[in-house]
């Protein structure tokens, strides 16, 4: 049987009850879309951690920096002693384990301190409503992007069924997956110079400590409209902000690789 063209996000678990689909898969609209399901799933990530970490404690770490300017606050997430801290609010003894909890700890302070300060989230509203049936009766969180019609070939399933055996870092997990390929795919339905993003930041390399401020500046003065069409300037800015992190060492979204090896080996 042929499968059509559609995006669809479910979400059915507790309280949570979402369920939306696109099925007129032009470009700009799927960008939209599934920027909307990056912000549904990004903000559900750290209720499903508290099981293997302190999140409340992690989260209330980002007052610690509200006094300093963003260059300052991104060198303080980036210190070793900030590191420390966050591996005594994870709940592992095993040194790799733990080192593996202490990346996903890290992504939620940087996420959560620079929410403050920038934006992190793209501009769309999140999805909220059941307006498609679930695909399935039990609990579960489900991510269809099926597009072979258009020049974007994508296919991609992301489905995790709930139960009271399933450990909730591994819900964590497939939303963090979720995010992961939107992050891939919504630069290419929107129309953003990605290399372009990549090039304005200057050469691939890791920076010392030294140089972090003059990448902050670079990013502070990002001309996000010479990067993406009309409409999608802020989205930029998120990749923007994406790369010059990945150039300093810090992540801006929770590492899906990171739980998934832990979730292995625990």
């Amino acid at each position: 049987m042929k499968v059509e063209d559609q995006i669809i996000f479910t979400a059915r678990h507790g309280d949570w009850k979402v369920a939306e689909g696109l099925f007129e898969l032009e470009d700009e609209k799927v960008a939209h879309f599934i920027a909307s399901v990056a912000n549904t799933a990004n903000p559900r990530i750290p209720g499903y951690l508290t099981e293997v970490m302190n999140v409340d404690e992690i989260m209330n770490l980002s007052g610690k920096f509200e006094d300093k300017d963003l260059s300052e606050t991104i060198v303080a997430l980036k210190s070793p002693g900030t590191a420390r801290t966050l591996g005594k609010l994870v709940f592992e003894e095993d040194k790799k384990l733990k080192k593996h909890l202490t990346e996903v700890a890290r992504a939620l302070l940087v996420r959560e301190t620079l929410s403050k300060k920038v934006p992190v989230e793209y501009p769309e509203k999140p999805l909220s409503g059941v307006r498609i049936e679930f695909p399935y009766e039990e609990e579960h969180i489900n991510f269809v992007a099926f597009h072979l019609g258009g020049k974007t070939k994508w296919r991609a399933v992301r489905r995790l069924i709930i139960d009271e055996k399933t450990p909730m870092a591994d819900v964590a997990r497939l939303l963090a997956s979720i995010n992961e390929s939107i992050t891939l795919k919504l630069p290419v339905y929107a129309g953003i110079d990605t290399e372009g993003i990549e090039a304005w930041f200057g050469s691939s390399k890791k920076v010392k400590k030294a140089e972090i401020a003059a990448v902050v500046e670079r990013y502070l003065e990002f001309p996000a409209e010479d990067y993406a069409p009309a409409g999608f300037e802020g989205h930029a800015r998120v990749y923007a902000l994406r790369t010059a992190l990945e150039k300093i060492g810090l992540p801006l979204d929770v590492p899906a690789k990171s739980l998934e090896k832990y979730l292995e080996k625990k």
